[in-house]
């Protein structure tokens, strides 16, 4: 064979590996898994609404619009969807864009207040420019204030809470428990997620999606005249915290918890749901940090499910709960549609 012949073989080659390769990666970073939640749980939004009544509207992960017809709040209010190599390897900023479009989805012009439930960045990113847009408040813990003051939010629509510290919304009443994170059981993503907490000054993007530190985690305890319901947004828990707040309605994030041991997992559910005895459960926080936020909701893109893993665990824990519980009814919401929760 000429050598000339052997460079074109060469070239063909790697021409080959390339192909496959960008395949490959077009797949994994493209595609997602399919939702951990049972089909049968999806419930529609409501067609007629009562004077009244409270609703929630569901854009994805922990972004949650609840409203009695004179007072609506929001957690998180998280739109933008940086892609998987971005979070990575990129800088990453809110999308002034897809918050516009996802306040108009969510039907929401003024708002009493965002409480991003954690500081990182698919809870808090893009809290800031919603409280700018809707006169809200941002509440949370003072790494959350920190990226307020980093996007140029004014001072007075910025509230650090305190641990079990009642906040008045209208007839909505707030308790913000201070409570982990999900504990990944991956060491080295356990440090980059959850070491070094705090973020104390203010935060201006772009910046790198691990700039968004935690902060600290709560769960959100809230009562009105009509119920009340505890929202978790992140899969961890303390050890009897939430004792003595019952609640009707668990919102139950469940983002990675397959990954983690089955001893983690009863515990979650014991710790957040038996303890508050709630007839009903909502899984919020299983779909795609990275896809899209309209049409159907997708499970995690698969590159990031190579890492966490579980899924089926996910699904399979919360299938058997929902079997050995029959007097707890198992709820997923739409996105953006109103759903009567009371």
């Amino acid at each position: 064979m000429t050598q000339r012949r052997i460079w074109k073989v060469l070239l063909g080659v790697g021409a080959v590996v390339v192909l496959t390769v960008v395949a490959v990666a077009g797949y994994f970073l493209n595609t997602y898994e399919a939702p951990p939640v049972d089909p049968s749980w999806a419930v529609e939004g409501s067609t007629e609404i009562p004077e009244g009544a409270v609703t929630v509207r569901y854009t994805g992960t922990a972004t949650l619009v609840f409203s009695d017809g004179e007072t609506t709040w929001m957690t998180d209010g998280w739109f933008s969807r940086p892609g998987p190599l971005a979070l990575l390897y990129a800088q990453i900023e809110p999308d002034l864009d897809a918050i516009g479009k996802g306040l108009e989805r969510n039907q929401v012009g003024e708002l009493a207040a965002v409480f991003p439930v954690h500081s990182h960045f698919d809870h808090a990113m893009d809290a800031p420019e919603v409280a700018k847009r809707t006169g809200a408040v941002l509440l949370g813990s003072e790494s959350t204030a920190n990226i307020g003051r980093g996007w140029g939010l004014p001072e007075k629509q910025i509230r650090a809470v305190t641990d079990r510290e009642p906040i008045q919304l209208g007839k909505f009443t707030v308790t913000p428990i201070e409570s982990k994170h999900f504990q990944f059981p991956d060491p080295e993503m356990a440090a980059r997620a959850l070491g070094d907490p705090e973020i104390d000054e203010p935060l201006t993007p772009p910046v790198s999606a691990f700039d968004y530190k935690l902060g600290k985690a709560y769960a959100l305890h809230v009562a009105h005249p009509k119920g009340t319901w505890l929202i978790q947004g992140s899969a961890g828990f303390i050890e009897g915290s939430l004792e003595g707040y019952d609640a009707d309605v668990v919102f139950l994030g469940v983002g990675a918890l397959g990954s983690q041991t089955d001893a983690y997992r009863e515990g979650y559910w014991k710790e957040t749901v038996e303890r508050t005895n709630p007839s009903r459960v909502i899984p919020i926080h299983w779909d795609s940090l990275t896809g899209p936020v309209v049409g159907p909701f997708t499970g995690p893109v698969r590159a990031a499910a190579l890492f966490t893993k579980g899924s089926n665990n996910t699904l399979a824990f919360l299938k058997d709960k929902n079997a050995a519980n029959p007097n707890i009814e198992f709820v997923t919401l739409p996105r953006y549609d109103p759903v009567v929760l009371f």
